[in-house]
């Protein structure tokens, strides 16, 4: 196995994973009366104790999982992060019609669907133990999971 299987690899698809939160953080703090406002609109209190939180956990937490540095402990924080925000402050369902096309809801619907996206890639990290090489998946690259190992000559 190459250095391209077991660091490269990994450490690009880490890095996709996780690239647009530090932005999202940066974006906060530059924005903050914006970012004060989306959080007080959320059911949850003490908006501004949130925010601060959000921001945190969107500046730490990629690069523990970047660097290898707890990153199990750092993608499931994130989830987390991105799961209560879906729920809390993307609500398509409170908007009936969400599904036209110029509707409000449509974006929250999105939003709430990408969220839960990013949940399934980070839950990933916390349960994915080592990599299969690149090299592997550039031979079989239509198997997956245990049944990938039988595969092998």
């Amino acid at each position: 196995m190459t250095w391209l299987d077991l660091v490269a690899v990994p450490l690009i698809a880490k890095i996709c994973l996780v690239c647009m939160f530090p932005l999202s953080a940066y974006d906060k703090v530059v924005h903050w009366d914006e970012a004060m406002t989306q959080a007080a609109s959320g059911p949850l209190p003490f908006p501004g104790l949130l925010l601060v939180l959000g921001i945190l956990v969107e500046s730490i937490t990629p690069v523990m999982i970047v660097t290898g540095w707890a990153d199990r402990a750092g993608a499931f924080l994130l989830a987390g992060f991105c799961a209560v925000t879906a729920v809390m402050f993307h609500r398509f369902w409170e908007f009936p019609d969400f599904w036209r096309r110029e509707a409000e809801g449509r974006a929250h619907f999105w939003d709430f669907f990408k969220n839960f996206g990013l949940v399934g890639g980070l839950l990933l990290v916390v349960i994915g133990g080592s990599y299969t090489p690149a090299s592997d998946v550039a031979r079989h690259p239509l198997a997956s999971g245990p049944q990938a190992a039988e595969i092998h000559p």
